[in-house]
């Protein structure tokens, strides 16, 4: 099933069209009271960056689905964000595990708030495996963007140093979890965070090199 669904992916790539590509990436609507739904305008600005810098081409409109949708299958690269709660059914826990086996990526970016919620609900998706903090020499840091110190810190949360993680099925990098980071937030339009424009640079080159990433691999 693997093989089928990346070679959808690359077929799409390749030779999808400008803002009729069939090539989506969706926001991931959750459960348990979290604001699946932060940062609104931050997807279309990563898109529109990768579609000009990478040479992606990428819908423009993302999509929303829901974790037990059939639709997740859609879509190579998955985001998900929010501040507080996550809870996920058994029949969401296995369909997120059949995307993720066969080829599908999830990044989590922890918006403040999640860290203790999604490492539990992950933990039901991959029982036998645990969030690993990613060295610094990873591919997904060495794109196009070169990030030799990994994460870049774009909003302050605790104080503590950016953090990524990965779970990884088969020596595959299935799931990137973004903390004490906050991508999202440099993705969104300037005016809403009042970020730098020199860190919301750095956000949108890191998220570019996660798209850049899940779409070689």
């Amino acid at each position: 099933m693997r093989l089928v669904f990346s070679a959808i992916f690359i077929f799409c790539f390749l030779f999808s069209q400008s803002q009729n590509s069939s090539v989506r990436i969706a926001l991931l609507k959750y459960s348990g009271g979290g604001d699946w739904y932060a940062n609104p305008t931050s997807l279309p600005n990563l898109i529109k960056f990768c579609n000009k810098n990478i040479g992606t081409d990428i819908n423009t409109e993302p999509a929303t689905v829901e974790i037990s949708s059939t639709d997740i299958f859609n879509y190579p690269f998955i985001h998900m964000t929010g501040h507080g709660n996550v809870v996920l059914t058994p029949q969401e826990v296995q369909n997120l595990k059949n995307y993720l086996i066969s080829g599908g990526f999830l990044h989590i970016d922890d918006n403040y708030g999640m860290n203790e919620f999604v490492r539990r609900e992950m933990k039901k998706v991959f029982p036998e495996s645990d969030f690993i903090e990613l060295p610094f020499s990873q591919d997904i840091y060495h794109q196009k963007f070169e990030f030799p110190k990994g994460l870049p810190k774009i909003h302050e949360h605790d104080g503590t140093p950016a953090q990524g993680f990965g779970i990884f099925h088969e020596g595959r990098l299935v799931c990137f979890y973004s903390y004490e980071c906050d991508l999202g937030d440099g993705w969104e339009d300037a005016d809403v965070h009042k970020d730098s424009e020199e860190k919301r640079t750095l956000a949108l080159q890191m998220g570019a090199n996660l798209i850049s990433y899940v779409f070689q691999h």
